[in-house]
């Protein structure tokens, strides 16, 4: 058996292939239905994993309309009304939601995530976001995105006002004295007062202190900005890397950050992956194969102009993708694609329906060689776990807890039941 420090975090999150709504036995608005989402989190609840993840985004792509209607992440429902009513209906699961540093304020974003915490009773994590969308600006009065830079910078000092706003109550600050009349004692509540270059923020916050302290803090580090912000702030970093090699180097990387950050907690690196189950490795292939098949090629092709930050329309589809200028959007996205492309020597057509589908980390193959890969990631330090997205839902997510999951569980790999009363309990932080 695995000792306990060695086990898979295990978050589930509804798959992002764009043809995922049209594969056979797929619930085409599975995304935009609370019965649907909640059947999915106690999914993930009987399957013993860690917790949900919640993507979001605050505008639609730029693409034209119809392309945007040809694929389901058009709409969705927003993470941080829907995780409070999920955790209504589960008990263990940790329930991430994304929201954004860019277009939200830090103090309405600490009430509502320590609200969720206190709702879930010590469940709430937060995937901290910068917003790679330039669409998002148009909705919040800007007439154009911030830069990358200075949404970092942001970023990096809304982070600092949320946790002086979780600090505004001490953990026993409230005592409840019916006798004597007493509902807090004042001496442990703090004002922050906060003066900085983006917020003022005096505080304190008038909701009671978050049963974890504070959510747990999520950040996809991938950028340089990315990484620095993940290795001070965050506890989970998740990542796209598709090779150990890469995955243990950003792993080590991201430790030696922390590190030199001061900070003593152990950070747990979580990769994103896309795993399609068959009952042998050619089976799970064409499954792969027929989702790319239903993915649309105008809208694989806007994808593609979203991913890189440029707009490729111009270009012969059969060619090869020329040198992509910088743009304001996702460093690291666009990065990833780039070298996609010349690793692979894709064409823009070809390359466009992989970014369309899934360019990631992907495990293809049987329960037990989807087990293996997963035990390997974990054993040679290139994972503390994964973000698994799958083939389609609800059929892929059955397959996954009824194939992977025993396997996982006979390794030692995986819980057999919750031990923690809060998730960062479950996650061992």
């Amino acid at each position: 058996m695995k000792q306990a420090d060695k086990q898979l975090i295990l978050l589930g999150m509804p798959s992002i292939h764009a043809g995922a709504w049209r594969y056979p036995g797929a619930e085409p608005g599975f995304h935009s239905s609370f019965a649907h989402m909640a059947w999915f989190a106690r999914m993930l609840e009987q399957a013993r994993f860690d917790g949900l993840f919640l993507p979001d985004t605050l505008a639609m792509r730029a693409a034209p309309l119809e392309v945007l209607a040809r694929g389901h992440s058009a709409v969705t429902l927003d993470p941080l009304t829907l995780l409070p009513a999920l955790a209504a209906v589960t008990e263990h699961l940790g329930l991430i939601g994304t929201a954004s540093t860019t277009y939200n304020e830090p103090y309405m974003l600490a009430r509502r995530l320590a609200s969720l915490d206190l709702i879930s009773a010590g469940r709430a994590g937060w995937n901290l976001v910068t917003s790679s969308n330039p669409n998002e600006a148009a909705n919040f009065g800007a007439e154009q995105h911030m830069e990358h830079a200075e949404r970092y910078r942001r970023a990096r000092e809304f982070v600092d006002v949320m946790d002086g706003l979780w600090g505004s109550w001490e953990h026993d600050a409230f005592t409840h004295d019916v006798e004597n009349g007493v509902y807090f004692d004042a001496a442990k509540l703090h004002v922050l007062d906060h003066q900085g270059a983006h917020f003022a923020v005096k505080g304190p916050l008038n909701i009671a202190r978050p049963p974890q302290g504070r959510p747990v803090i999520v950040q996809a580090g991938a950028s340089e900005a990315g990484r620095q912000i993940a290795a001070e702030t965050a506890e989970l970093v998740f990542t796209y890397q598709t090779d150990l090699i890469s995955a243990r180097q950003f792993h080590n990387d991201m430790q030696s950050r922390a590190t030199a950050a001061h900070r003593t907690q152990r950070l747990k690196i979580i990769p994103a992956v896309f795993v399609v189950l068959g009952n042998s490795l050619a089976q799970a292939q064409e499954k792969r194969a027929a989702l790319d098949l239903l993915v649309d090629a105008p809208s694989s092709l806007a994808t593609l102009s979203i991913a890189l930050g440029h707009d490729i329309s111009g270009y012969d589809p059969a060619g090869q993708l020329p040198p992509i200028p910088d743009s304001n959007a996702s460093k690291s996205g666009r990065d990833r694609v780039v070298q996609l492309a010349r690793r692979e020597q894709l064409s823009i057509a070809a390359l466009a329906r992989r970014i369309c589908g899934y360019q990631g980390l992907e495990m293809v193959g049987t329960a037990s060689m989807v087990a293996e890969q997963m035990e390997l990631w974990l054993d040679t330090g290139a994972a503390d776990g994964f973000n698994v997205m799958f083939s389609h839902l609800p059929g892929g997510v059955t397959e996954f807890a009824e194939q992977v999951v025993p396997l996982l569980q006979a390794r030692g790999l995986l819980r057999q039941e919750y031990r923690g009363a809060t998730f960062r309990d479950n996650l061992g932080l």
